[in-house]
């Protein structure tokens, strides 16, 4: 008899082996209602749970003359079973099997989606809560903008990842379905309490209204919200890419002994696992097109979602896994170098302030055009410069000087302005 299976690394449920076991998990799941209901001997199902097996390479076989991989399953059990293989598979289509048996796949593949997923959250949490005060440069346009920490961009992405949690919480809802409702789905040779024990035995629920399949909008809604995990994951890796650059140099991916960055140049340290990060999202998105496309079927059902499907499911879960699996590790390892960060915030004499300035003269009563002249001429001529000082040339500027004091212009350069409310956004996420 086969048992069922735990929950094992991704690669393993996607093996032609598990396929197998799911459809045979199926099976006997419906022969176990159908003797519950009277309509098969309880002693034949009993049989059929006692020597049910099947060999893939045999499988294969048999598919080879018959060209027909369901039917060359039961042909392979029930050279197992014997007489009692009879009451296997009675009243089903080939769709029911494979559709119910394709929900467990992809049950399984979500559940250990999710418990990465909440592996990625801890340690997004716990670095975020050590660098809530680390200090640094934001930047728009990939231009420095205002003071922030490095703790509270990671609050934003612990905040991206707990929506995907909440929907991946809803998507196994969703995909946790299966059919056993015959040829076009109308129940005409087995009976929808056949159905819906049979479900319930295999810890789905019956689909509402199945054609010959499952419609494939579930399945579309899975690839997508998989694509959607491996977009943000995606983010996060190019911003540490961008982060690591020679002239920002604000984290940096963990270089471990013995490892070298070039073939040619032996100083470079490059951000590999990030890179590699965003060619995998890549495939992941492209998956989602595909989905979608299978939505559309011909009548009660047609065959061309399946080879699409062959492929998706497992390249989706299995990549989206491995990044999860990834991340999760650059970033519990990553080196953050706040002096860097203080080093980038306050270059060219902190034109990050600028608005600080700005917003002070303002309150002294001066119009917006005229106060942002006065900064903006001070700033530009600050920027880019070596010797450029922004700080200097407002505490010298006497427009500046005959509305600010000392102290109200020190003000303005004190990152902790730009930092009071941040607490407001840690208490959000319980951090």
């Amino acid at each position: 008899m086969i048992e069922r299976y735990t929950l094992p690394e991704m690669g393993n449920l996607w093996t032609e082996t598990y396929k197998l076991k799911t459809w045979l998990q199926v099976e006997i799941a419906v022969c176990e209602a159908q003797a519950e209901l009277g309509y098969i001997p309880a002693q034949a199902v009993e049989e059929i749970k006692a020597k049910a097996n099947f060999d893939p390479k045999r499988v294969l076989e048999i598919e080879a003359e018959v060209r027909h991989d369901v039917i060359a399953f039961l042909t392979n059990v029930n050279e197992y079973v014997g007489d009692a293989g009879r009451y296997i598979h009675l009243g089903l289509t080939s769709s029911d099997v494979l559709d119910t048996a394709l929900g467990l796949q992809l049950v399984a593949s979500l559940d250990l989606i999710s418990q990465h997923l909440e592996e990625l959250i801890q340690v997004i949490r716990l670095k975020a809560r050590e660098h809530r005060y680390t200090v640094m440069t934001g930047r728009s346009h990939g231009i420095h903008a205002e003071p922030m920490t490095f703790g509270f961009k990671l609050a934003g992405w612990l905040a991206e990842v707990l929506r995907h949690q909440e929907r991946l919480k809803v998507l196994r809802e969703t995909i946790a379905v299966g059919k056993i409702s015959g040829a076009v789905g109308t129940y005409a040779n087995i009976e929808p309490r056949v159905e819906a024990i049979a479900c319930e035995k295999l810890g789905l629920k019956a689909d509402t209204a199945s054609t010959q399949v499952i419609s494939r909008d579930r399945h579309a809604d899975y690839v997508q919200q998989l694509a959607l995990v491996a977009a943000s994951i995606e983010r996060f890796a190019v911003e540490i890419r961008n982060l690591q650059r020679t002239d920002v140099l604000e984290v940096e991916e963990f270089f471990s002994k013995g490892q070298k960055g070039s073939s040619a140049m032996p100083h470079k340290r490059n951000p590999i696992r990030s890179e590699r990060l965003t060619g995998m999202a890549r495939l992941v998105r492209s998956h989602a097109g595909a989905a979608l496309e299978n939505v559309a079927l011909w009548h009660e059902r047609d065959i061309s979602h399946s080879s699409v499907e062959r492929v998706i499911f497992p390249d989706a879960c299995i990549l989206t896994h491995f990044m999860l699996v990834e991340i999760t590790g650059l970033v519990k390892n990553l080196l953050v170098y706040p002096e860097n960060m203080a080093r980038n915030l306050n270059c060219y004499g902190g034109v990050v302030f600028s608005q600080k300035v700005l917003l002070a003269l303002i309150d002294k009563g001066l119009n917006r055009e005229e106060a942002y002249a006065i900064v903006q001429e001070s700033a530009h001529t600050a920027w880019n410069k070596p010797e450029g000082d922004f700080h200097a040339l407002i505490t010298q500027n006497p427009r500046v000087t005959q509305n600010l004091s000392p102290a109200e212009i020190a003000t303005c350069f004190d990152p902790q302005q730009h930092l009071r409310h941040l607490d407001q956004v840690y208490q959000r996420l319980g951090i």
